[in-house]
């Protein structure tokens, strides 16, 4: 294995893994709904931005240049945010959120669509950021 894959490997681990353990834990709150895919795709927008940054700087996060990684955590900080809040929110019936609601679980319908939304709002947060610095 060369060098730069093998970083590459080491630093997308930990990424992959919090990804994965998110995910069983958005099918877990979901109970199994028809939307729980769909809830995935945020967090595997995460790591392919992950493993785009590492690729880039040729298996280090910084390797070539700050524009990429704070581009990608500008887009993990609201999306993956937003998705565990409101996922943690509906577990517990934070402040009674879901109590009244007729159909609580449609959150998550349109949760995805927000969360790529400001997650892009981040990236490019992140990428002009990273381009100053």
């Amino acid at each position: 294995m060369q060098e730069d894959t093998k970083y590459l490997v080491a630093r997308l681990l930990p990424v992959v893994l919090l990804n994965v353990a998110a995910g069983f834990w958005f099918a877990d709150v979901q109970a199994g709904g028809p939307w729980v895919l769909r809830n995935l795709l945020p967090l595997a927008t995460l790591v392919l931005l992950s493993y785009l940054t590492l690729r880039r700087g040729r298996g280090r996060w910084s390797g070539a240049g700050m524009r990429m990684p704070l581009g990608t955590l500008g887009f993990a900080v609201p999306a993956l945010g937003l998705a565990v809040y409101l996922h943690y929110a509906y577990a517990v019936n934070l402040n009674d959120m879901f109590s009244d609601a007729e159909f609580p679980d449609r959150v998550f319908r349109y949760l995805p669509a927000y969360t790529l939304v400001a997650g892009g709002i981040g990236f490019a947060i992140g990428w002009i950021v990273g381009r100053n610095v």
